[in-house]
């Protein structure tokens, strides 16, 4: 008579953890390699983007698109909640962006868009995402925006004065169906830095409890106008972490830096992110 030998739970247990943390690990590389797109070099000026996520994978979300008529189309979004299901929505918001960015005439039209496709979607998960587009036109100097439901960006004029943008709210992605995003926007000069975000920045935590806030942002980016958008990145992320001394962070860090140039013309190509 033939005895099959039963594998001991705690074995069992371990191949599964064991599974379970390779794959979170792929899930990882996966959603690093698409969040760190390559990052276009301007001819005049300079943008960057970095995505710091809370646990090993994220719900945060930041792109560039380059078009056709010389403009860059830039996205920064927040899926509500955080870890692999937000990840996933993430995604599926990238999915949504791209399709939408090649097909549509700016911002609005993109959200718009966005929304048609990912409301059901969302629904069903009952899950929300917040997104801010914009068009960034080298040559004139502007910046066209449409919003859903996310954070202005804070802007700070080469002289270091903070420049307050046309307010434009909006519902959030999978709020309503059959919404038709509005535009707004704002001309920039020489030197002036504009900073979109997520809140994981703002919200941030000390050891008393207390919120990183906006002022000690604008504090942050004021005292460093000067400099080039990547070394200003460093500095909000020490900052913060300066801010928070060791405690857990709790929500997804993402920021867009765009640096105006001397003379505002075109996109001129892209290369690989720089790690920090």
């Amino acid at each position: 008579m033939f005895h099959r030998e039963l594998s001991h739970p705690n074995s069992v247990d371990n191949t599964m953890n064991k599974t379970l943390e390779r794959e979170i690990n792929l899930a990882k590389n996966i959603q690093t390699k698409l969040l760190n797109c390559e990052t276009p070099t301007l001819s005049s000026g300079e943008v960057s983007g970095i995505s710091i996520p809370a646990r090993l994978i994220g719900g945060d979300y930041f792109d560039f698109y380059p078009l056709g008529n010389g403009r860059l189309r830039i996205v920064i979004g927040d899926v509500m909640g955080k870890g692999i299901p937000a990840a996933m929505l993430m995604i599926l918001t990238r999915g949504a962006f791209r399709t939408a960015a090649e097909a549509t005439k700016g911002p609005g039209e993109t959200l718009t868009a966005m929304n048609n496709a990912m409301y059901k979607d969302l629904r069903v998960l009952n899950s929300f995402v917040t997104v801010f587009c914009a068009d960034w036109e080298p040559s004139t100097g502007t910046f066209i925006y449409a919003n859903a439901g996310h954070s202005l960006p804070e802007i700070v004029s080469a002289e270091g004065s903070v420049v307050v943008p046309p307010p434009l709210k909006g519902v959030m992605l999978g709020g309503l169906p059959n919404q038709v995003y509005t535009e707004e926007s704002v001309l920039l000069s020489e030197g002036d830095l504009l900073f979109l975000y997520t809140d994981g920045i703002i919200e941030a935590q000390n050891t008393e409890g207390a919120m990183y806030k906006t002022g000690r942002l604008l504090d942050v980016l004021k005292s460093n106008v000067g400099e080039t958008a990547f070394y200003i990145e460093k500095a909000v992320v020490s900052s913060v972490n300066e801010f928070t001394d060791g405690m857990v962070q709790k929500d997804d860090i993402t920021m867009v830096t765009l640096k105006v140039g001397r003379d505002t013309t075109e996109i001129s190509s892209f290369n690989a992110p720089v790690s920090l």
